[in-house]
Protein backbone atom coordinates (compact mmCIF):
# COMPACT_ATOMS: atom_id res chain seq x y z
CA UNK A 1 0.00 0.00 0.00
CA UNK A 2 1.09 3.19 -0.86
CA UNK A 3 -0.10 6.82 0.50
CA UNK A 4 -0.01 10.16 -1.34
CA UNK A 5 1.43 12.22 1.01
CA UNK A 6 0.69 15.94 -0.54
CA UNK A 7 -2.08 16.28 -2.96
CA UNK A 8 -5.14 18.82 -3.96
CA UNK A 9 -8.24 17.14 -4.28
CA UNK A 10 -10.09 20.43 -3.74
CA UNK A 11 -8.18 21.88 -6.80
CA UNK A 12 -9.70 21.74 -10.59
CA UNK A 13 -9.07 18.49 -12.64
CA UNK A 14 -10.07 16.52 -9.28
CA UNK A 15 -12.51 18.19 -7.44
CA UNK A 16 -14.93 17.66 -10.60
CA UNK A 17 -14.55 13.80 -10.14
CA UNK A 18 -13.34 12.97 -6.54
CA UNK A 19 -15.13 9.14 -5.86
CA UNK A 20 -13.96 8.63 -9.48
CA UNK A 21 -10.36 9.67 -8.37
CA UNK A 22 -10.46 7.90 -4.79
CA UNK A 23 -11.57 4.84 -6.63
CA UNK A 24 -8.69 4.89 -9.23
CA UNK A 25 -6.38 5.51 -6.88
CA UNK A 26 -7.04 2.80 -4.43
CA UNK A 27 -7.48 -0.01 -7.34
CA UNK A 28 -3.78 1.39 -8.18
CA UNK A 29 -2.86 0.59 -4.46
CA UNK A 30 -3.04 3.72 -2.96
CA UNK A 31 -4.53 3.39 0.71
CA UNK A 32 -3.92 6.97 2.22
CA UNK A 33 -4.25 10.80 1.03
CA UNK A 34 -3.13 14.23 3.05
CA UNK A 35 -5.28 16.58 1.17
CA UNK A 36 -3.49 19.83 1.30
CA UNK A 37 -4.37 23.35 1.79
CA UNK A 38 -3.48 26.36 0.39
CA UNK A 39 -5.56 29.06 1.21
CA UNK A 40 -7.97 29.87 4.29
CA UNK A 41 -11.44 29.26 1.57
CA UNK A 42 -9.79 25.59 1.04
CA UNK A 43 -9.60 24.98 4.52
CA UNK A 44 -12.99 24.17 5.10
CA UNK A 45 -12.93 21.73 1.65
CA UNK A 46 -10.00 19.73 2.37
CA UNK A 47 -11.91 18.50 5.64
CA UNK A 48 -15.31 17.92 4.57
CA UNK A 49 -13.34 15.74 1.93
CA UNK A 50 -11.23 13.84 4.76
CA UNK A 51 -15.15 13.57 6.41
CA UNK A 52 -15.90 11.87 4.04
CA UNK A 53 -13.60 9.66 3.09
CA UNK A 54 -11.90 7.32 6.45
CA UNK A 55 -8.33 7.15 3.85
CA UNK A 56 -8.56 11.04 3.27
CA UNK A 57 -6.72 13.71 5.57
CA UNK A 58 -6.31 17.58 5.69
CA UNK A 59 -3.99 19.94 6.61
CA UNK A 60 -4.52 23.43 6.91
CA UNK A 61 -1.93 26.20 5.85
CA UNK A 62 -1.31 29.28 3.84
CA UNK A 63 1.45 28.83 0.64
CA UNK A 64 3.42 31.26 0.05
CA UNK A 65 2.04 32.62 -3.28
CA UNK A 66 -0.92 33.87 -1.06
CA UNK A 67 1.09 35.22 1.82
CA UNK A 68 0.01 39.16 0.68
CA UNK A 69 -4.03 38.05 0.77
CA UNK A 70 -4.01 36.51 3.99
CA UNK A 71 -2.21 38.78 6.41
CA UNK A 72 -4.85 38.55 8.68
CA UNK A 73 -3.95 34.46 9.11
CA UNK A 74 -1.41 33.55 11.87
CA UNK A 75 -0.58 31.27 14.36
CA UNK A 76 -3.99 31.29 16.24
CA UNK A 77 -6.01 30.15 13.12
CA UNK A 78 -4.11 27.60 12.49
CA UNK A 79 -3.74 26.12 15.92
CA UNK A 80 -7.61 26.54 16.27
CA UNK A 81 -8.35 24.81 12.89
CA UNK A 82 -5.70 21.89 13.45
CA UNK A 83 -7.72 21.15 16.31
CA UNK A 84 -10.31 19.36 13.74
CA UNK A 85 -9.58 15.30 14.03
CA UNK A 86 -8.90 15.09 10.81
CA UNK A 87 -6.14 17.73 10.15
CA UNK A 88 -3.12 16.20 10.06
CA UNK A 89 -0.51 18.63 9.45
CA UNK A 90 0.32 22.55 8.76
CA UNK A 91 0.98 23.65 5.60
CA UNK A 92 2.01 24.08 3.03
CA UNK A 93 4.27 26.87 3.96
CA UNK A 94 7.60 28.03 3.29
CA UNK A 95 9.31 30.36 0.80
CA UNK A 96 9.41 30.69 -3.11
CA UNK A 97 11.66 33.35 -4.34
CA UNK A 98 11.26 31.60 -8.13
CA UNK A 99 7.71 33.62 -8.34
CA UNK A 100 7.66 35.92 -5.89
CA UNK A 101 3.93 36.08 -6.16
CA UNK A 102 4.07 37.53 -2.69
CA UNK A 103 6.36 39.55 -0.95
CA UNK A 104 9.56 38.02 0.88
CA UNK A 105 9.04 39.36 4.14
CA UNK A 106 5.39 38.95 4.09
CA UNK A 107 6.41 35.11 3.06
CA UNK A 108 8.51 34.77 6.09
CA UNK A 109 6.16 36.10 8.41
CA UNK A 110 3.78 33.70 7.54
CA UNK A 111 6.26 30.88 7.38
CA UNK A 112 6.97 31.67 10.80
CA UNK A 113 3.46 31.97 11.93
CA UNK A 114 3.09 28.03 10.80
CA UNK A 115 6.20 26.84 12.27
CA UNK A 116 4.75 28.69 15.45
CA UNK A 117 1.37 26.65 14.69
CA UNK A 118 3.64 23.19 14.18
CA UNK A 119 5.49 23.65 17.39
CA UNK A 120 2.60 24.49 19.61
CA UNK A 121 0.15 21.40 18.03
CA UNK A 122 3.02 19.28 17.77
CA UNK A 123 1.70 18.57 14.48
CA UNK A 124 4.30 18.07 10.96
CA UNK A 125 5.16 21.59 9.12
CA UNK A 126 4.56 20.85 5.42
CA UNK A 127 7.53 23.19 3.80
CA UNK A 128 7.56 23.99 0.18
CA UNK A 129 10.72 26.03 -1.02
CA UNK A 130 11.94 27.05 -4.35
CA UNK A 131 15.17 29.58 -5.02
CA UNK A 132 15.06 29.77 -1.35
CA UNK A 133 17.14 27.65 0.40
CA UNK A 134 19.24 29.57 2.92
CA UNK A 135 16.14 31.81 3.88
CA UNK A 136 14.30 28.34 4.20
CA UNK A 137 16.94 26.45 6.72
CA UNK A 138 18.41 29.71 8.22
CA UNK A 139 14.59 30.56 9.86
CA UNK A 140 13.51 26.65 10.01
CA UNK A 141 16.98 26.46 12.26
CA UNK A 142 15.82 29.83 14.27
CA UNK A 143 12.01 28.16 15.13
CA UNK A 144 13.54 24.87 15.79
CA UNK A 145 15.88 26.36 18.24
CA UNK A 146 12.86 27.49 20.41
CA UNK A 147 11.33 24.37 20.18
CA UNK A 148 10.94 21.27 18.13
CA UNK A 149 8.20 19.87 15.85
CA UNK A 150 8.50 17.60 12.68
CA UNK A 151 9.41 19.01 9.36
CA UNK A 152 8.42 18.03 5.93
CA UNK A 153 10.01 19.23 2.52
CA UNK A 154 7.51 18.43 -0.20
CA UNK A 155 8.19 17.67 -3.46
CA UNK A 156 11.61 17.98 -2.99
CA UNK A 157 13.60 19.29 -6.04
CA UNK A 158 16.46 21.03 -3.81
CA UNK A 159 20.34 20.35 -4.38
CA UNK A 160 22.09 17.73 -2.31
CA UNK A 161 23.25 20.33 0.02
CA UNK A 162 19.77 21.33 0.97
CA UNK A 163 18.82 17.79 1.13
CA UNK A 164 21.71 17.28 3.69
CA UNK A 165 20.63 20.73 5.82
CA UNK A 166 17.14 19.20 6.08
CA UNK A 167 18.08 16.34 7.03
CA UNK A 168 20.11 17.62 9.92
CA UNK A 169 17.13 19.41 10.87
CA UNK A 170 15.54 16.28 11.42
CA UNK A 171 12.95 16.54 8.25
CA UNK A 172 11.57 13.98 5.92
CA UNK A 173 11.92 14.12 2.40
CA UNK A 174 9.01 13.87 -0.50
CA UNK A 175 9.60 13.28 -3.96
CA UNK A 176 6.74 13.57 -6.35
CA UNK A 177 6.91 13.22 -10.50
CA UNK A 178 9.69 15.33 -11.16
CA UNK A 179 12.19 12.52 -9.94
CA UNK A 180 11.16 10.43 -12.89
CA UNK A 181 11.61 13.34 -15.51
CA UNK A 182 14.48 12.56 -17.88
CA UNK A 183 16.27 16.03 -17.17
CA UNK A 184 16.49 15.42 -13.36
CA UNK A 185 19.54 13.51 -13.22
CA UNK A 186 20.78 15.65 -10.40
CA UNK A 187 17.27 15.20 -8.41
CA UNK A 188 17.71 11.59 -9.12
CA UNK A 189 20.85 11.44 -7.14
CA UNK A 190 19.37 13.25 -4.42
CA UNK A 191 16.90 10.28 -4.49
CA UNK A 192 19.44 7.42 -4.61
CA UNK A 193 21.08 8.89 -1.66
CA UNK A 194 17.99 9.56 1.00
CA UNK A 195 18.07 7.53 4.05
CA UNK A 196 14.99 4.86 3.52
CA UNK A 197 13.86 6.14 7.07
CA UNK A 198 13.33 9.55 5.44
CA UNK A 199 12.14 8.98 2.62
CA UNK A 200 8.11 9.77 0.94
CA UNK A 201 6.45 9.96 -1.98
CA UNK A 202 3.67 12.32 -3.36
CA UNK A 203 1.89 13.44 -6.35
CA UNK A 204 1.33 17.16 -5.72
CA UNK A 205 -2.05 16.29 -8.01
CA UNK A 206 -3.20 17.65 -10.32
CA UNK A 207 0.48 19.00 -11.15
CA UNK A 208 3.39 17.06 -12.04
CA UNK A 209 2.33 13.70 -13.36
CA UNK A 210 5.34 11.31 -13.58
CA UNK A 211 6.64 9.25 -16.44
CA UNK A 212 4.99 7.55 -18.09
CA UNK A 213 1.75 9.77 -17.83
CA UNK A 214 3.36 13.25 -18.24
CA UNK A 215 1.39 15.57 -19.91
CA UNK A 216 -2.09 14.55 -18.45
CA UNK A 217 -3.78 15.62 -15.16
CA UNK A 218 -2.09 14.11 -12.02
CA UNK A 219 -3.84 12.14 -9.99
CA UNK A 220 -3.65 9.99 -6.72
CA UNK A 221 -3.11 7.18 -8.79
CA UNK A 222 0.20 8.27 -10.26
CA UNK A 223 2.52 7.93 -6.91
CA UNK A 224 2.58 4.49 -7.64
CA UNK A 225 4.60 5.49 -11.12
CA UNK A 226 6.93 7.67 -8.76
CA UNK A 227 7.15 4.82 -6.17
CA UNK A 228 7.86 2.02 -8.59
CA UNK A 229 10.99 4.80 -10.40
CA UNK A 230 12.23 4.94 -7.74
CA UNK A 231 12.86 1.59 -6.15
CA UNK A 232 14.16 0.68 -9.20
CA UNK A 233 16.76 4.14 -9.15
CA UNK A 234 17.75 2.44 -5.43
CA UNK A 235 17.70 -0.84 -6.41
CA UNK A 236 15.03 -2.20 -4.19
CA UNK A 237 11.94 -3.62 -4.60
CA UNK A 238 9.43 -1.58 -5.09
CA UNK A 239 7.76 -3.63 -2.54
CA UNK A 240 9.98 -2.94 0.15
CA UNK A 241 9.44 1.04 -1.04
CA UNK A 242 6.44 1.30 -0.93
CA UNK A 243 6.30 -0.06 2.69
CA UNK A 244 9.20 2.11 4.07
CA UNK A 245 7.35 5.26 2.65
CA UNK A 246 3.98 4.58 3.85
CA UNK A 247 5.29 3.64 7.01
CA UNK A 248 7.58 7.03 7.14
CA UNK A 249 4.33 8.88 6.00
CA UNK A 250 2.31 7.37 8.94
CA UNK A 251 5.07 8.22 11.17
CA UNK A 252 5.00 11.70 10.43
CA UNK A 253 1.55 12.32 10.25
CA UNK A 254 1.02 10.21 13.40
CA UNK A 255 -2.56 11.42 14.31
CA UNK A 256 -3.45 9.76 11.62
CA UNK A 257 -3.12 6.52 13.74
CA UNK A 258 -6.07 8.70 16.04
Amino acid sequence: MLIDSHCHLAYPGLVEDEAGVLARARQAGVGGFVNISTRRDEWERVIAAAERHADVFASVGIHPHEADAHTDVGTAALVAAAAHPRVVGIGETGLDYHYDRSDRQRQQASFRAHCAAARATGLPLIVHSRDAEDDTIAILEDELGQGSFPVLFHCFAGTQGLAARALALGAFISLSGIVTFRNARALQEVARTLPEDRLMVETDAPFLAPVPVRGRTCEPAHVAHTARFLAELRGTAPEALAAAATHNTRRLFSKMQA
